[in-house]
């Protein structure tokens, strides 16, 4: 079992932003605007570039592709410090 670090909402979210902008797929505009944790995976939330109707883009694949990139990465090492101590 690995031993995560306790990370602030907003902490994680600008470590989180800062990989999206470092990352090869970037797309200007792509950003991580929230994070929550469910049974220990992070669950990230942001543009996700749809069209006038609400539907998929092009770039709606590549932005749930980084978001789930960011879940993969950072999950296993962090935990949101609002849920250290939750039930």
């Amino acid at each position: 079992m690995t031993n995560k670090q306790p990370i602030s909402q907003q902490d994680l979210l600008a470590l989180a932003n800062k990989m999206i902008q470092e990352h090869d797929n970037y797309i200007k505009g792509m950003e991580a605007t929230s994070v929550e944790e469910k049974s220990g995976v992070m669950v990230f939330k942001g543009e996700y570039f749809l069209n006038d109707q609400g539907l998929p883009t092009e770039k709606t694949t590549q932005a749930f592709n980084m978001f789930k990139y960011l879940a993969h990465q950072l999950s296993k090492q962090y935990t949101l410090l609002n849920t250290v101590f939750s039930q």
